[in-house]
């Protein structure tokens, strides 16, 4: 029996049945298939590929896709070939997608037509391929002939990546697992030949997280009798409705698409990025589509929040028959009972396996009484029964059975076997070792961890379970923590990851190199695993902090680390729209830049730092077109006409104190200015990117506004009216902020994927992405005279981009530190300086690559620096502000109660004064010398860069805009500290305000962008 027959056999008796539907949930009605027609597409795809692909027994066909409306058909067409199919993330990145592909030695792949430019961006030069194009179903099979050296080179990468510490010897016996490693028991003579003609039904590759990531190509007589006894035990009939919860990438999707297809139900489909959207999720899953059954994490499940769980998914009148969690740790008990109304009849099944024998091994179904008031509290959930086919066995350090007491479990069975990377054969009866350890009591199996999850230092237990409770103390909202949670988006922000860093630190009683930036990307288990390599290195030979921080660096030459001119790749140019683009580009910090098309007014010989700054209006409007210009010296007018007023609630009185040295204000001093919302967009997820500004000189193009969130979306919206002009959906969440090319045709932006995206200014189209090892934060900045754009990663490179000839230029190492910050530009002397969580500043020469100097301040750097003629500035997490010469020399250092978060403005508006914030919720103002001019306390937090600019009404005051972390936007007396506005948006505030005219735009962790317009409400002080 194979999956293709079972599916077959039910659309024979449900022809009419809905079998699928697609729900974008943004008001439209959603997308269906009846069983009759994804059967139909399936056979014209099956059709095309027989024609297309020359398969001789084993055939693998990848699927580069996003889940949709054609995902049953696309499937079903490749199986019917017959030809196994190989999913592939486009969100994963690119170094870990092209591994699997040429592990496998994927000969074909298709991919979604709307994802071919990403596809063959994110995969450039990396193979050669020929394609053919099926319109209707949306798909276009490309043909791949894998270079072998380059082939080899690309597997040595990702080995390199993900296996961190084989250069320096294995781990200690004692502290690692290698799930690969075969525990064989044969029951019978025989052996599961992978060769075996249309036997396999897909291939799926392990996340990598504990090592390189494995290779799993499953059969048809391995995946069926799940699906067939779930079937049974779930009671699946044609009326039931499922979602498909599970990345195709992870086998618990199998379950979800073929017990649904297989039974003559329903299965739902939404956008991944709906998944991350509660309340749109829940809404489609139980008022919608009345979703009958959920498998899922319990990750996705507590993605929903206590109140929908209990509003909503199990509910006295919930549509939910039967909730499966698996994949993770069971939730504690009494998390789920106080979830679960007393009248609700939903029935909740503990499921458990291994991606090694796909897809569960054991079920157990917790009983009712369970949830009742008087039941113990601490019943430990078991794992359950072995699954249909599937042995399972506990084993004590021996290898010998464990009947009562503790042990590692074995999965596998008589035809339970799966193939790992380049296994042929396999004896039938092949146990495989879990890594994961249960107490047996009464013959019932109770999770304990993993082999790997404790570990002892200064006769401390040190756990995962220890790092999950650590968070959790962090974290005031949330009820439970997984070690899969990734901390930035449990609740996590980069203040409580500094402490977290430091409580493990002490903890260990040692530094651990590197930990920040795993806190800050990985997941809790990665954490962990960072954490106990470290301290368990070889015994032959020790770690150096080199090999601990990046696993990727074995592989680099000398010479290349030390700026050696390196041409990546040039293989296709693209010509720039004949002319520049007039305009003026805005973003935080001050941070301007401009280009004429017929003769820059911001010389390079003028400017110190990237675009010296312009002073804002009224100074410069004669460089706007006439009617741009009328514009923005009406509109004062206009919006004090249609605005109402926002004014602070609190008791204002002028309450500023005078200090010898220095004036100390607070929010309550008199507000001059009121700040009303003009707009705001919704970006459907938060936004902690800082918004660039880009106003043209014609009336032909409005100003806009451009910004990424962590909904994957870059949004482009005019500054006027709020309007979204375009929005491009990329590979993963965004907290870059955008930079404008010189000609002003483009925007730059990194993203969580890997990737630098360069997109068309006008129209969101991506022209070029580059590829580097790992996310980036960094925001881009562009060198005005020469139009090369330097970019910092995660990968603790820097980067030289030629966006126009799509060439990197040159990449640097920065010894030691992910690149989070933005990096700085100076023309006199020429320098690019780079800031690292590794606590280097790097003065390198941006022409060559070559470091110039460099200094160590020993702790994490999240400050961009920002210089001026005589010195370069940045913040540090330990609280101070440094200044240095464009030599290299330390000359001052101003010290706050906090970590420094917050990047220093400086601004031609305010010549002598450098602007900051600090976590110790004070906005400080400190001369060039580094004396305190002033400071005010505001009412939390100040993570984002302040912002000085000039309004018309106000031409005597120059104001300085900032934010604190708890909503609080602040308009501040740039000379004074003194208060002149303020209002409260509703959510917290880690984007940086940028200033046009009388429009203040920032990010917001609401999920939207605002511009709040600003105008006087008082007579102006002398």
């Amino acid at each position: 029996m194979t999956l293709q027959a079972m599916v077959n056999e039910a659309a024979s008796l449900h022809p009419e049945r809905k079998a699928v539907w697609f729900d974008e949930c943004n008001g439209r009605p959603p997308a269906s298939y009846t069983y009759a027609t994804v059967v139909k597409l399936a056979v014209e795809l099956t059709a095309f590929l027989r024609k297309h692909c020359g398969h001789r027994g084993k055939c693998e066909i990848g699927l580069y896709c996003y889940p949709g409306v054609n995902l049953p058909s696309w499937i079903l067409g490749i199986l019917q070939v017959p030809a196994a199919y190989s999913p592939v993330d486009p969100d994963t990145p690119p170094i870990l997608t092209t591994y699997f592909m040429k592990k496998c030695n994927l000969q074909y792949i298709l991919v979604e037509n709307d994802k071919i430019n990403k596809f063959k961006m994110s995969h450039e030069g990396w193979f050669y391929h020929n394609s053919s194009i099926i319109e209707h179903l949306g798909l276009t099979l490309f043909q791949i002939s894998w270079s072998n050296a380059d082939k080899s080179s690309q597997l040595d990468n990702v080995k390199s990546k993900y296996e961190p510490f084989k250069a320096i010897g294995n781990l200690q016996p004692d502290n690692t697992v290698c799930p690969d490693q075969l525990e064989v028991k044969t029951s019978k003579v025989g052996y599961m030949d992978v060769g075996q003609k249309y036997s396999l039904a897909y291939v799926l590759h392990t996340s990598g997280t504990t090592g390189i990531p494995k290779i799993v190509r499953v059969p048809h007589k391995c995946i069926v009798p799940n699906i067939q006894h779930l079937k049974s035990i779930f009671d699946i009939t044609k009326d039931d409705m499922l979602f498909l919860a599970s990345p195709l990438t992870f086998d618990p999707s199998v379950v979800e698409l073929f017990t649904a297809l297989t039974s003559g139900a329903s299965l739902l489909i939404v956008p991944n990025t709906i998944k991350m959207m509660p309340v749109k999720l829940s809404a489609a899953l139980f008022h919608q589509h009345h979703v009958t059954v959920l498998q899922t994490t319990p990750t996705l499940l507590r993605r929903f929040g206590a109140h929908i769980i209990k509003s909503t998914v199990l509910s006295s009148n919930t549509s939910l028959r039967v909730l499966a969690l698996g994949g993770e740790a069971f939730p504690v008990l009494n998390l789920l009972k106080s979830w679960k109304h007393k009248e609700n009849k939903t029935s909740i099944f503990n499921l458990y396996g291994i991606t090694e024998v796909s897809s569960w091994a054991t079920c157990y179904k917790i009983p009712e009484e369970v949830f009742s008031a008087d039941f113990r509290s601490d019943f430990p959930v078991p794992l359950g029964s072995p699954l249909l086919g599937t042995a399972v066995e506990v084993r004590d350090a021996s290898g010998s059975a464990v009947v009562e007491g503790e042990g590692q479990i074995f999965i596998g069975g008589e035809e339970r076997i799966c193939f790992l990377d380049d296994e042929i054969t396999v004896p039938l009866g092949t146990m495989r070792e879990t890594g994961d350890f249960v107490r047996v009591q009464d013959t019932k199996m109770v999770f304990l961890g993993r082999k790997d999850n404790q570990i002892k230092r200064h006769g401390k237990r040190f756990n995962i379970e220890y790092l999950q409770q650590s968070v959790l103390g962090l974290l005031e909202d949330s009820t439970e923590i997984s070690k899969d949670s990734v901390f930035l988006f449990s609740g996590g922000d980069s203040l409580k990851a500094l402490r977290f860093y430091e409580e493990i630190e002490i903890l260990v009683g040692r530094a651990v190199p590197g930990l920040l930036e795993v806190i800050l990307s990985c997941s809790i288990e990665e954490v962990y695993t960072h954490i106990r390599k470290t301290l368990f290195p070889s015994e032959d030979q020790l770690m150096t902090c080199d090999n601990t921080i990046k696993r990727k660096l074995s592989e680099d030459s000398g010479e290349e680390s030390c700026g050696k001119y390196v041409k990546l790749k040039s293989e296709r140019y693209f010509e720039v729209a004949s002319g520049l683009i007039s305009f003026i580009a805005v973003s935080r910090g001050n941070r301007l830049f401009s280009m004429n098309s017929s003769k820059s007014f911001m010389q390079p010989n003028d400017m110190v730092q990237i675009g010296t700054e312009l002073r804002q209006l009224p100074s410069f409007l004669h460089f706007l077109s006439p009617n741009a210009r009328k514009s923005q010296e009406q509109e004062y007018e206009m919006e004090k006409s249609r605005s109402l007023a926002v004014i602070d609630k609190a008791n204002i009185t002028d309450t500023s104190a005078t200090q010898p040295n220095y004036a100390e204000c607070n929010p309550g001093t008199m507000a001059r200015l009121t700040l009303c919302i003009r707009w705001k967009s919704n970006t459907r997820r938060c936004v902690d990117a800082s918004p660039l500004v880009v106003i043209p000189f014609t009336d032909e193009v409005s100003a806009s506004v451009y910004v990424g969130s962590h909904s994957h979306t870059v949004q482009a919206i005019d500054l006027d009216l709020g309007e979204i002009k375009w929005e491009r959906n990329l590979g993963d969440r965004i907290e870059s902020s955008a930079c404008v090319s010189k000609c002003g045709n483009f925007i730059v932006v990194g993203c969580y994927d890997g990737l630098i995206y360069v997109l068309g200014s006008s129209d969101g189209k991506i022209h070029w992405t580059f590829v580097t090892e790992d996310a980036v934060k960094s925001s881009a900045v562009v060198d005005p005279s020469t139009g090369i754009v330097y970019v910092g990663s995660h990968d603790q490179h820097v980067y030289a981009l030629d966006i126009y000839k799509k060439t990197c230029m040159w990449k640097i190492h920065c010894e030691g530190g992910a690149v989070f910050s933005s990096p700085c530009l100076s023309f006199s002397p020429h320098h690019l300086y780079v800031a690292t969580l590794g606590g280097l500043l790097l003065a390198v020469n941006p022409a060559t690559g070559n470091k110039t100097w460099k200094s160590s301040l020993g702790k994490p750097l999240f400050s961009s620096p920002h210089c001026n003629e005589k010195y370069v500035y940045v913040g540090c997490v330990d609280g101070n502000l440094y200044c240095f010469t464009h030599s290299g020399e330390k000359v001052w250092q101003f010290s706050t109660n906090g970590p420094v978060f917050s990047s220093p403005c400086i601004s031609s508006l305010t010549k002598q004064e450098i602007f900051f914030g600090s976590h110790d919720c004070f906005i400080y103002c400190c001369n060039m010398e580094g004396n305190l001019l002033w400071k005010f306390e505001a009412t939390s937090s100040v993570y984002g860069t302040p912002f000085v600019f000039q309004i018309d009404d106000l031409k005597n005051k120059i104001l300085l805009a900032a934010v604190s972390t708890d909503g609080k936007v602040w308009i501040l007396n740039a000379k004074s500290g003194t208060a002149e506005g303020v209002d409260k948006l509703p959510g917290e505030i880690f984007s940086s305000p940028v200033v046009w005219g009388t429009k203040l735009v920032v990010g917001c962790r609401n999920d939207y962008v605002y511009c709040l317009d600003l105008y006087a409400t008082g007579k102006k002080n002398s």
